[in-house]
């Protein structure tokens, strides 16, 4: 008589943490596997902040069956003695690290190993609520003892397109009429032309037209321009960095306007999928009575739907023009502070407070998305 035949389970190999200086070229094997709306965070993309804004990055890398996860670079965060560290990356659309999309409980277990040996705390963000880096983690430093403190940023918002033209005409009958209106006294100033740059667009050249913007905008007006995206005491640096990735290029996307050939107005976004990240939108304050910034960014979302994308995330800050489009808030901003057991987390209590007031002050029903 025949035994039935054994089964044998498969073995099941726990991840593996690694950490290697610098940023790691898996990071690019990571993002390639990770959401949709997270694969722009490749290694050139954190690359393009160290050379930046610098610091000096070790990256903690978690692998499962030989294959990569989660890839988290990480650079120093305040006086070295403290022994923290944080994401590198711009602050738009926010700071995280890749993951997988099958990544498991345990894998965010043993990142948090490799970030233990590597740092008394960790930094995540800005980020998003609801950010797989940021879920996986939570949960794992619940399990293991670690204090996580939040500080709220902002609200953002996000515009569903698809839902608003369920609704009816979008962009409304109201809202063209408007717009030819102020494009026929525009025209005034000059032959206008609108104009769309990707992928191979991005040169020297193209960066400087949007910088040739921010110059005559009211951020070069009223601010010191630090906060400028692309001008050379700003960000340019980065964004100039960044498409210097192929993958990268082809995700960065502007609306240009150009009246008798010289810059106007501008829209810079991040196309991840069908979701679009609006960055940053700008205009010659010479134009400003006949809303260049406005006529720029409707031609820009018509372009989007054409393209098959839904959704404009619209991130923080005057939400008076994103509610008039019709977005509506979204995922909060937070900031995140993961401190291991012991000390550091006994600090972290004592000083939580400090650390959430440090943000900025949550709307009145922002506290019910905090998760925690």
């Amino acid at each position: 008589m025949l035994s039935p035949p054994v089964t044998v389970a498969p073995l099941v190999r726990a991840p593996a943490v690694r950490i290697v200086d610098g940023i790691a070229d898996v990071v690019d094997a990571v993002a390639v596997v990770a959401a949709e709306t997270h694969r722009f965070l490749r290694r050139q993309w954190f690359v393009a902040a160290i050379d930046s804004y610098g610091g000096t990055a070790r990256t903690v890398m978690v692998e499962r069956d030989g294959r990569p996860v989660v890839a988290l670079p990480l650079v120093g965060l305040g006086p070295a003695m403290l022994g923290l560290r944080q994401v590198p990356g711009c602050y738009w659309p926010f700071r995280s690290g890749p993951v997988a999309q099958d990544a498991q409980p345990a894998d965010f277990t043993a990142l948090l190993d490799g970030i233990r040996r590597e740092a008394r705390g960790v930094r995540i963000g800005p980020v998003y609520d609801g950010d797989p880096l940021l879920e996986g983690m939570q949960a794992a430093a619940t399990a293991a003892g670690w204090r996580v403190l939040p500080r709220f940023i902002a609200d953002s918002y996000l515009l569903d397109m698809v839902a608003s033209q369920a609704e009816g005409p979008w962009p409304r009958n109201s809202t063209l009429r408007k717009n030819r209106f102020n494009e026929k006294h525009l025209a005034t100033h000059g032959t206008p032309d609108w104009s769309f740059l990707s992928g191979r667009d991005w040169t020297p050249d193209a960066f400087d037209s949007l910088a040739v913007v921010e110059n005559a905008s009211w951020i070069a007006e009223r601010t010191d321009g630090s906060d400028a995206k692309f001008t050379a005491g700003g960000h340019g640096d980065f964004w100039r960095k960044a498409a210097e990735d192929p993958v990268l290029a082809d995700m960065l996307w502007a609306a240009l306007l150009r009246i008798d050939g010289q810059p106007a107005a501008f829209s810079f976004d991040l196309n991840a999928g069908t979701l679009k990240y609006a960055i940053a939108n700008s205009y010659d304050i010479r134009f400003a009575k006949h809303s260049p910034g406005r006529l720029l960014y409707y031609r820009n979302l018509v372009r989007a739907l054409e393209d098959g994308m839904t959704r404009v995330d619209w991130g923080a800050g005057d939400s008076g023009y994103k509610r008039a489009i019709g977005a509506d808030r979204g995922p909060a901003i937070r900031d995140w502070l993961f401190l291991p057991p012991g000390l550091p987390a006994l600090v972290g209590r004592l000083l939580a407070g400090r650390w959430a007031g440090s943000g900025q002050a949550a709307a009145p029903d922002a506290a019910a998305h905090a998760g925690v």
